[in-house]
């Protein structure tokens, strides 16, 4: 069955919606369900867009921010807090700053090919540390990217277990690394449903987005891949969402995701 319809588009709108109930699994009562606040709305615009060019000097600015930021920067300030809903529920991230100051890659093996990233783990250690507990207890594994936006914005959308812009992790988490955030050709991005809303759901960049606001965590780098998510894009979506918005032609599931540290 192809999938139903997920998000309300305003010009180049991008967002999740993370509704449902809570899992027999989950260890915390969660927010009420006001707190499906997760449902994401569209993806805010910057209101007057300027010209970024996608060069190399762009990957080494991100990675110079990265080195720059303190290397506490979410200790005590991550806010993970149960949410509904509790999708492949694998209970809240034990955050500590020595544990998400390791720096690691991610190498996701998709049926397309393999994208590779370097996590910001200094500008963003909550967010990474986030990524980096979902990945090693298999949340990824086996769940597709369900959306993919060709006009206006250039993102390919994943992390739903449920494939539908409808799952979340159970639980919600605080922005990070917002100040002066820009999203050139690829940058690894949280999608959100307004601020400090995290969960699951991220983004890729095939090409730079000079028109979203700085509003989602910047927390990942692709350093091998760019022509894997191009070849995605080329591709098209099939616009169940609207013109050059949908669910994309080619096939884009996680066969497995690992974690590797640098040292």
């Amino acid at each position: 069955m192809r999938r139903r319809r997920i998000l309300s588009i305003t010009g180049a709108a991008v967002v999740l919606s993370l509704a449902g109930l809570a899992s027999s699994a989950a260890q915390a009562a969660p927010e009420p369900s006001t707190a499906a606040v997760l449902s994401l709305q569209p993806f805010r615009l910057a209101p007057q867009p300027t010209v970024q060019a996608e060069t190399t000097a762009q990957v080494a600015q991100s990675r110079a921010a990265q080195a720059a930021a303190p290397k506490t920067a979410g200790d005590g300030k991550c806010g993970f807090t149960n949410v509904v809903p509790y999708d492949r529920y694998k209970g809240l991230p034990p955050y500590t700053a020595k544990q998400a100051a390791r720096p690691f890659v991610v190498k996701m093996y998709t049926t397309q090919g393999l994208i590779e990233w370097e996590a910001l783990t200094n500008a963003a250690p909550c967010t990474t540390f986030s990524f980096r507990f979902l990945a090693e207890n298999g949340f990824y594994r086996g769940t597709h990217c369900h959306r993919l936006v060709t006009r206006g914005i250039y993102v390919l959308q994943c992390g739903d277990p449920t494939g539908t812009g409808s799952g979340a992790p159970g639980y919600k988490f605080n922005d990070e690394n917002l100040t002066g955030a820009t999203y050139p050709a690829g940058t690894v991005a949280m999608a959100n449903a307004g601020p400090n809303t995290n969960g699951s759901q991220f983004f890729f960049c095939d090409k730079a987005n000079t028109r979203l606001a700085p509003d989602y965590t910047p927390f990942g780098v692709v350093i091998k891949g760019m022509g894997v998510l191009q070849k995605i894009a080329a591709a098209g979506d099939d616009s169940q969402n609207g013109p050059g918005d949908g669910f994309p032609h080619l096939n884009v599931t996680f066969n497995s995701v690992q974690i590797s540290f640098i040292h």
